[in-house]
């Protein structure tokens, strides 16, 4: 099977989703989640096209002999020790967090994506990021600043959680049943790559035009105005 990688004009293999499965297992993809899902350095694995090929992987029976059930289970768990980790990660840090500089691996403008996400959907932003790359890896770390009530993230932690990392994989295992998913499986993780940095590129762009946008003078002087 050919891979998004070589579609691609070829690619490091630690971002091939099969490669990952065929090479560590259910111990990989298990690493891989809890990394990506609040330990900065899983930034860049690629969880969402992970899961989808773990599950279509189980529906084939190659790589991957564990019930479904199982690796369902495992991952939801992986998944919200990593938020877990985040989130204790960002409350102890703290504020530092924001000073810290740049780096290949590390972008102020990451945190403040993140942070912005989460100043606009609160708790909720630990649900929904997790269907966001980049922004799920630091959502539970700007938790953690914000001194979010445990108990509160708790609650959506495990949810995000067990919806993201079960929905995901169910999706891939019914769908690499049907016969074109199987014939176009390259494609079809290619699809997934694109749809799960789309929210990312539109949120990019929404930034830079309210950076190239000068503000009115109403808006300016805080009052807007009126038409009677």
């Amino acid at each position: 099977m050919s891979t998004p990688q070589a579609l691609l004009g070829g690619g490091p293999s630690f971002i091939d989703p099969e490669w990952l499965i065929s090479t560590f297992g259910l111990i990989g993809i298990l690493a891989i989640i809890f990394a990506e899902s609040g330990v900065l350095i899983g930034l860049f694995l690629p969880g969402d096209s992970l899961l989808f090929t773990a599950g279509l992987l189980v529906a084939d029976g190659r790589y991957l002999h564990q019930p479904l059930w199982l690796v369902c289970l495992l991952v939801a768990v992986a998944a919200i020790a990593g938020d877990q980790v985040g989130y204790l990660f960002g409350k102890r840090v703290g504020p530092s967090l924001f000073r810290r500089p740049n780096s290949r691996l590390f972008k102020q403008e990451n945190v403040h994506r993140a942070n912005a996400f989460f100043a606009r959907y609160g708790a909720r932003s630990i649900v929904l990021a997790r269907f966001v790359p980049v922004v799920r890896t630091f959502t539970p770390v700007i938790a953690g600043v914000s001194r979010m009530h445990y108990r509160t993230f708790l609650t959506y932690n495990v949810l995000g959680g067990i919806l993201w990392g079960t929905g995901v994989t169910v999706l891939g295992y019914f769908l690499g049943q049907i016969s074109f998913v199987k014939s176009n499986i390259e494609l079809i993780l290619i699809a997934i790559v694109v749809v799960s940095v789309l929210p990312i590129g539109i949120q990019l762009l929404r930034s830079r035009r309210r950076a190239a946008t000068p503000p009115t003078e109403a808006t300016v002087s805080g009052n807007p105005s009126r038409t009677d």
